[in-house]
């Protein structure tokens, strides 16, 4: 290269002027850009206000939120609370001096399980209450029995077993009890409309009405045996009504007034007849009855 051709590049080199690189975001990018860095902070604002207005509203505190307090012994709930799901819980009990309620719309069902299978059922609905499990009890506060009941038996442990209805009590099966009495001024009736009434006692029977009457009525027919002792009719009068009437026979019976005393006859197979009363006795020509 000749001298000429490097001094005319070293004067091109020179002549050239140097150029600038700007770096950043200018223009509408960076109004853009500081527009979005000023709504992201009024979101964040607002949702810290917002946090901050829900954390007082539902009294959200270390112990707990609202009336639901955290203790040591588990959740404690003050005031009236809404369940739209099932409840599980060991227990389930008041303040102390408070009574506990539980109220639905429809029906309160508690429910007892053991691995998936039901033993124990409550339900309280709007058709009544129904009970499912092996016995039910019912004890008082001193822990005297009143009530149980299972498949096999039904005991009644109060004093006294009171039936108010008209009708009275039906038992389709036996009853055992030491005692039926009806109410002060009240009649007692057993009665078995279309089947037998047997009553049963091995140290006897004891039927006593102190101020009033005792009536047994049947239809057919009124038995009263004793296979080893007797049978008393102890009263001052007694009365024998619709006693049947021997009459004598033409040849035998005498003339005269007709009597208005009469004998009482039995027959050999036991039946009981009048007989006009004479002299004799006149069961004898007055045996037709026994015929």
């Amino acid at each position: 290269m000749t001298q000429e051709q490097c001094t005319h590049r070293n004067n091109v080199q020179s002549s050239e002027k140097p150029q600038v690189y700007k770096v950043g975001i200018y223009g509408w990018r960076k109004r853009c850009l500081y527009f979005f860095v000023l709504l992201l902070m009024f979101l964040i604002l607002i949702n810290l206000a917002l946090t901050i207005w829900i954390l007082k509203v539902m009294n959200f505190t270390i112990n707990g939120m609202g009336s639901l307090r955290i203790t040591e012994k588990g959740l404690k709930l003050d005031g009236d609370s809404e369940f739209l799901q099932p409840l599980y819980a060991k227990e389930i009990q008041s303040k102390p001096g408070h009574p506990l309620y539980l109220q639905s719309s429809k029906n309160v069902s508690i429910n007892i399980y053991n691995n998936n299978q039901l033993l124990t059922q409550l339900v309280t609905g709007s058709n009544g209450i129904q009970a499912r499990g092996k016995m039910l009890e019912v004890k008082s506060t001193s822990g005297k029995l009143l009530f149980s009941a299972d498949e096999q038996e039904v005991v009644v442990g109060a004093e006294k077993l009171r039936v108010m209805g008209a009708e009275g009590a039906v038992f389709s099966k036996s009853v055992e009890t030491p005692h039926v009495r009806a109410e002060p001024f009240k009649e007692l009736r057993l009665e078995s409309p279309t089947r037998s009434l047997l009553m049963e006692a091995p140290k006897g029977i004891q039927i006593l009405a102190e101020a009033g009457d005792i009536q047994a009525i049947c239809r057919n027919e009124l038995r009263l045996e004793s296979k080893d002792g007797e049978i008393s009719l102890d009263a001052r009068r007694i009365r024998l009504m619709r006693l049947p009437e021997g009459k004598a026979s033409t040849s035998s019976s005498s003339s005269g007034t007709r009597q208005t005393v009469y004998e009482v006859c039995v027959c050999p197979n036991g039946r009981l007849f009048l007989s006009q009363a004479g002299v004799g006795s006149t069961c004898q020509i007055s045996n037709n009855v026994c015929l």
